[in-house]
């Protein structure tokens, strides 16, 4: 086990994502040294994955770069990939943490030129797109990836294939011998900003995700529409790999439903509708139909809901689809349920259709658990009279990620403030 020096003074931000990334550089430009460790071997956790935000529809990629730019340029932060806290004890302005880092394999020696991944024969299925395709055990995690660095799968560290990789390195990046290693910090306090999962949507059994091909989720769709996607930014059939031109988004895939996931993740709705623009602006002459139990479009966003209302293509169904079946000869789907305005019985078929799945927050797992709070849901509460480990982000509840930017900051706030007591 090995010592980073940290003090009392330092601050630990527990995940790598929008709001980890800004609860930490806030923190940092303030004066403070800040860890930041995240599991995946990439900085930018699910705003990576995404096409673009909404209302404006901008790319993430800028606005992360600038992130990982400040990043560089203050020496008072240090952060980790490949790493989770396996244990917190203490109190606030006294913590003392564990932190597990898994082996990449791949020290800094590493130029992305590309050599391990081109002898590679190994394949698995590609995590950062879903599995909706295969990634070469040696990989780059995606094109914009942070920390710019390839990753050896564990699968084939100590097989021929991972030694065929290390000898085809010119620069002695590859090291197979890299063990799994912990090292202890001292901490004032932290920021819980390890973000959220998309709900499985295979639990509800009537929609057939995983069953049906042409069924996917909208963490799915947002990335078959991402030039760097398994598709190559073409939204197509996963069945069939043609085009679409009847396209259906089925909103509370599970979510507002006591059997599965009973509360609602207020911005699927939004997520629906913008990716009904990157299919109008595909495919001019593709339907779009968005079954719906409520529209949740608060605030200035209600100007993109309206946007999205007036065109002609896309149609607003108030409607819980109650089941979803295929037809096997053509991979189409076909819609029951009722529309709950007209009374009318719903039987409509489409090419492909979108699952509007809620968010789930990632919540501590460790034993013994730190002196926090959570809601019914696994969403962690503020208790001032439990101060020292601040929630930030989806952590704290379902939000997009404007929000998650402030959020972050205030938790920063919070999180200097701890130390400041001390």
């Amino acid at each position: 086990m090995s010592d980073i020096q940290t003090t009392n003074q330092a601050i630990l931000v527990i995940g790598g994502g929008i709001s980890g990334i800004t609860a930490a550089l806030e923190a940092a430009e303030a004066g403070y040294d800040v860890v930041l460790v995240e599991k995946n071997p990439y900085l930018g956790g699910r705003v990576a994955q995404l096409h673009q935000y909404f209302p404006k529809l901008c790319p993430p990629n800028c606005g992360l770069e600038i992130n990982f730019r400040r990043m560089r340029q203050n020496p008072r932060v240090r952060f980790f990939t490949m790493a989770e806290v396996s244990s917190i004890s203490g109190q606030e302005g006294e913590y003392d943490i564990t932190v597990r880092l898994s082996p990449r394999y791949v020290n800094e020696k590493c130029t992305c030129c590309g050599k391990c991944a081109e002898v590679c024969e190994v394949e698995i299925d590609n995590p950062f797109n879903f599995g909706m395709d295969k990634t070469k055990t040696a990989y780059l995690p995606h094109e914009f990836a942070f920390p710019m660095r390839y990753v050896i799968d564990p699968s084939i560290a100590c097989t021929e294939e991972g030694k065929k990789c290390q000898d085809a390195c010119e620069y002695g990046a590859i090291d197979l011998d890299i063990k799994e290693t912990t090292f202890d910090l001292k901490v004032g306090s932290i920021v819980w900003a390890a973000g959220w999962e998309p709900y499985d949507a295979s639990q509800v059994e009537y929609y057939g995700f995983g069953e049906y091909k042409n069924v996917i989720t909208n963490v799915m769709m947002e990335r078959m529409a991402s030039q760097n996607g398994p598709t190559g930014g073409k939204i197509l059939r996963p069945s069939d790999g043609k085009e679409v031109k009847n396209v259906a988004f089925v909103q509370c895939a599970g979510s507002r439903d006591e059997n599965y996931l009973a509360y609602c993740s207020g911005i699927c709705c939004l997520a629906s509708m913008k990716h009904a623009t990157y299919l109008r602006e595909q495919y001019p002459d593709c339907d779009v139909t968005i079954f719906f139990i409520d529209i949740r479009a608060l605030d200035r966003l209600e100007d993109f809901y309206t946007k999205v209302q007036e065109d002609e293509k896309v149609t607003f169904i108030k409607s819980k689809i109650a089941n979803i079946t295929e037809d096997e000869e053509t991979g189409d789907l076909l819609l029951e349920g009722e529309n709950t305005r007209t009374g009318e019985q719903i039987r409509m078929s489409f090419d492909m259709v979108v699952l509007a799945t809620g968010m789930v927050p990632n919540k501590i797992n460790m034993d013994p658990l730190p002196d926090v709070l959570f809601d019914d849901y696994g969403f962690l509460i503020y208790d001032p009279e439990k101060a020292g480990i601040y929630g930030a982000g989806c952590v704290r509840r379902p939000t997009d990620v404007a929000s998650s930017v402030q959020d972050a900051t205030a938790a920063s706030l919070k999180a200097i403030q701890s130390i400041a007591r001390r």
